[in-house]
């Protein structure tokens, strides 16, 4: 059904609202589901390792957010490749759009292998920068270095998942992030319990769980995939436009992700000196409000693959329009998660962790929290419009403002005061800020300059 609309959204043929909003639940859901199972698969790690004891729990929220910051680099590497894809298919330029393909996976993983031995190079210094107590910083040191070591599969992932997206095929990535939730149990229980490894068998049972899906991820894009899979006599052909415009997309991405990731590391490091109580419960906190956001950057996945067709359809009928009825299914969800989470936070704080300190704690900071998911939907899936129009640039800019402008002095302020509450309350400001900036910047339609242009 998905694909009959995109076919329509591509020949230029008519779509009544109705068959809007339809054909953004029918991308939109497989989508949630795929994020919401991969934040199953945290809940699984943390709750397995909090029943390690506090430590356990605190060695892994040590280097976390170092963990996002190398991932969101790795994802920013091959963004400007599927976007790209994604305006092909929309001029029905299909064998244009696996050249492309090909180009992102043989860049994106060259990179990620950089990144990777980089990762295994800063891996033993890196819970000594980020200030960890003497208790935790060894488990830290063993959790981050096996994650390096499965970065390349990780972009593998992220590279065959953002292709099928852009093909408009939601469906088989949501699937096998499905999957990736049942491997990720149990290769933890056998790394962590069987063979009694601890932090470290979290990391390896999580790297072996990619490893799997990404290779069937790929097996499915290259030889199954309607519109991308490989066709005989079509070589790879490097084209430096294509290189460039996925550098003039990638890069702000990257400095997103960067601004953003290393905001978490500041922010990590702020939280640090509270203790082990606030470092296991800011970590349980920010693995618990991850399954509140996750509907939101489901829709931003069908968002992109939205946008990128319509403006390569030359659709300026439908861009803004599928724009703003993307931002507000994204909104109303992320109102409803937030109700869940500021009613819900003691079952789910419960579900990772038995001690009743953390527990407490925890309670206290998501429903903190709650108060700033509407805006924080809106900014998830404007981002995700503005990236569908290769407009990311803006989206790096307003990050940059809200997080080191207001987040990061705020809690630095309040943390002394007001402990891990007030850390909180700055991070729930700050994404309200956000969520304002970015609606500012979908309604001005600026970002539709590329369509304008054509």
């Amino acid at each position: 059904m998905q694909n009959q609309y995109l076919s329509k959204l591509r020949n230029g043929e008519t779509l009544h609202t109705s068959d809007q909003i339809k054909m953004i639940f029918l991308l939109a859901l497989p989508a949630i589901l795929s994020q919401i199972s991969s934040t199953v698969m945290q809940y699984i790690d943390a709750s397995m390792v909090g029943s390690l004891g506090a430590n356990a729990s605190a060695s892994i929220g040590l280097v976390s957010s170092t963990t996002w910051m190398f991932g969101g680099i790795c994802f920013s590497g091959i963004t400007g490749f599927s976007v790209q894809v994604a305006h092909a298919i929309g001029a029905k330029q299909f064998s244009k759009a696996r050249n492309i393909m090909k180009q992102g996976f043989v860049i994106g993983l060259a990179f990620a292998l950089v990144l990777s031995l980089i990762g295994c190079l800063i891996s033993s210094s890196l819970p000594i920068w980020l200030k960890g107590t003497p208790e935790i910083v060894q488990n830290a040191y063993y959790y981050f270095f096996v994650f390096a070591l499965f970065l390349p599969f990780q972009q593998l992932n992220y590279i065959a998942t953002g292709m099928l997206q852009a093909s408009g095929n939601m469906k088989v990535p949501s699937l096998l992030n499905i999957l990736m939730c049942l491997l990720d149990v149990f290769f933890n229980l056998f790394f962590i319990f069987y063979l009694n490894l601890g932090v470290m068998g979290a990391s390896i049972g999580t790297g072996c769980s990619q490893l799997v899906v990404s290779l069937l991820l790929c097996g499915f894009l290259f030889y199954k995939s309607d519109i991308l899979k490989l066709h005989k006599g079509e070589k790879l052909c490097f084209d430096r436009h294509t290189i460039q415009r996925a550098m003039q997309i990638g890069l702000p991405v990257g400095l997103d992700r960067f601004v953003t990731s290393s905001a978490y590391v500041a922010f990590t490091r702020i939280v640090s000196p509270l203790g082990t109580i606030a470092i296991a419960a800011n970590s349980f906190g920010i693995t618990a409000e991850s399954l509140c956001y996750m509907p939101g950057y489901g829709v931003q996945s069908a968002a992109v693959t939205l946008i990128g067709q319509s403006i390569g359809a030359k659709r300026q009928d439908l861009t803004f329009r599928l724009g703003t009825l993307t931002t507000a299914l994204g909104v109303g969800l992320m109102t409803c998660s937030g109700l869940f989470m500021y009613f819900g936070s003691p079952l789910m704080m419960h579900l990772l962790t038995p001690d009743a300190q953390i527990i407490a704690l925890g309670v206290q900071i998501l429903r903190i929290e709650a108060f700033a998911e509407p805006m924080y939907g809106a900014s998830i899936v404007v981002a995700g419009v503005l990236q569908g129009a290769g407009d990311t640039l803006s989206s790096s800019l307003m990050n940059l403002i809200s997080m080191w402008l207001v987040r990061i002095p705020l809690a630095a302020g309040l943390a002394g005061h007001y402990g891990l509450p007030g850390v909180w309350f700055a991070m729930a400001l700050e994404l309200n800020v956000r969520g304002i900036l970015f609606l500012f910047r979908l309604l001005r339609k600026k970002w539709m300059h590329r369509l304008k242009a054509s």
